[in-house]
């Protein structure tokens, strides 16, 4: 198979040549290894390739299900394996291998996928963007020397440059679907507690985090999250699910809907003209399929809320470094993590518990007066990211004079202004490749709904998926050499 042919299947076509015997496991495995020499020295977007799942693959070893044999990359974040390496694109944790296998990537590989590498992550996954001291800059696929988002900035532009057809992410305030936005991909945060982060996690990030994929198709998320959202014994939650399967309910249309234009600037972002021009203009395509779509308005208590945000993400930060630190054997200061870490890292010792309380109570408040939204609609529609993608330097966690008072105002508050609403609420969101900019980089859009209904948001994402078609355009650094 040569990389055209391998780059133009999602990762269910892929598996269908594999169940029909067209081409066998270790064939795409070695077609992966040679699009990852071929094409990654330009991105930088893979930071280990596992030899064992390549050159040793034991097809046998495989799971059985719907995705057996299609290659795919692992985050360098969570989700891993037991005795594989992780290293949380820190110095600090170089070498660092992990001690439990997570029930997430159980179901990855019951799944039939075929890890066989890590994917590039910002440090500790805690910027909008995949630059790191430790593995330097992942470049966007449409352009070289900017940003492929963060913090699944790797995973993502490894599926836009066509060297796997899917990959591991998680997102905390963005992180699946920024990266989504800016490389022209799918990317789906589900409901929060759809998918289970056990046997060590109950809830990470305090319930605002969750682990998915990275892809090219609606279908491909949809059947993913079939593989993943099976709930494990000893879930603190467990949340309702359709009676069908969330693949097959794809060729389902949902009843009219009453969809919801955001494009309040709720962390004080303006929005690119080309951006809200965009999102208009699905608001018109769903409208002529027969869905109501009105302005909306979203109030989640403005920019100081990423202040609440950063107070609980950063909670306990220190005992886990420290941990980390005495795993490693290593010192933490400015040789083990960039600039900006070590200032949260200080500052997470000064948060006492009475302000962790505070924020909680504030979170909470955000969250209450965000979901008036759902009252109103059924959906909401906005862009995923107010901005396409910007060159490196802009996001990244070792800029001059970013530090822990300064986080959420210089790295975050641009990036997350639409997508951090819904790890606030809980609230599933995918962002879609429909649009392009005039600069050549991809626009992403936005569809939520109210927690628990995964199921609409991937209904209505396939059928935009086929009324404004975009599988067909391709980055200018992809495997098979077309220039889009």
């Amino acid at each position: 198979m040569d990389l055209a042919e391998y780059s133009s299947y999602d990762a269910k076509g892929l598996a269908e040549l594999v169940k029909k015997r067209e081409v066998t496991p270790s064939e795409l495995a070695q077609t992966a290894l040679r699009a990852i020499e071929t094409i990654d020295p330009k991105l930088n977007s893979v930071i280990e390739i596992y030899d064992d799942r390549i050159d040793g693959l034991n097809e046998a070893e495989l799971g059985t299900g719907p995705f057996r044999g299609v290659p795919f990359l692992i985050k360098d974040m969570f989700g891993h394996e037991q005795g594989r390496r992780i290293e949380f694109g820190s110095r600090l944790c170089k070498d660092m291998v992990v001690e439990h296998s997570t029930y997430l990537a159980d179901n990855f590989k019951a799944s039939g996928l075929n890890i066989l590498g890590r994917s590039h992550a910002p440090e500790y996954s805690m910027a909008a963007t995949t630059e790191t001291a430790m593995y330097g800059n992942c470049s966007n696929p449409w352009k070289e020397g900017y940003s492929a988002g963060g913090s699944s900035g790797g995973a993502q532009a490894a599926v836009t440059a066509g060297i796997v057809p899917m990959a591991h992410g998680s997102d905390i305030g963005g992180s699946i679907r920024i990266p989504a936005s800016w490389c022209g991909g799918v990317g789906l945060k589900a409901s929060r507690g759809r998918i289970s982060l056990g046997p060590v996690v109950d809830e990470a990030g305090f319930g605002y985090s969750s682990n998915l994929v990275q892809a090219k198709s609606v279908r491909d998320v949809a059947l993913a999250l079939d593989c993943v959202s099976q709930p494990m014994p000893g879930d603190p939650f467990v949340i309702p699910k359709p009676d069908q399967d969330y693949a097959t309910l794809l060729d389902r249309a949902p009843e009219p809907l009453r969809v919801g234009i955001v494009l309040d600037e709720l962390t004080g972002v303006t929005v690119d003209p080309e951006v809200a021009a965009a999102v208009h203009h699905v608001g018109r395509v769903l409208a002529d399929m027969g869905h109501k779509v009105e302005i909306g308005h979203a109030d989640m208590g403005g920019p100081e809320v990423l202040g609440a945000t950063t107070d609980m993400f950063f909670f306990g930060f220190d005992d886990r470094l420290e941990g980390f630190a005495q795993r490693a054997r290593r010192e933490i200061g400015p040789d083990t993590l960039e600039p900006t870490i070590l200032s949260l890292y200080e500052y997470s010792k000064t948060i006492t518990a009475k302000q962790f309380l505070k924020t909680w109570s504030d979170l909470n408040v955000a969250r209450r007066k965000l979901s008036q939204f759902w009252t109103d609609f059924d959906i909401w529609l906005s862009p995923t990211t107010a901005r396409v993608a910007e060159p490196w330097g802009k996001f990244g966690l070792s800029l001059e004079g970013v530090a822990a008072e300064t986080v959420a105002e210089r790295i975050y508050r641009e990036p997350v202004q639409f997508t951090i609403p819904h790890n606030i609420m809980g609230t599933p969101a995918v962002s879609l490749p429909l649009a392009m900019h005039s600069t050549g980089l991809p626009i992403g859009i936005q569809l939520a709904a109210a927690p628990a209904l995964d199921h609409t948001v991937l209904q209505l994402a396939a059928q935009l998926e086929k009324a404004i078609p975009g599988a067909d355009r391709k980055p200018s650094i992809h495997v098979d050499g077309t220039i889009g």
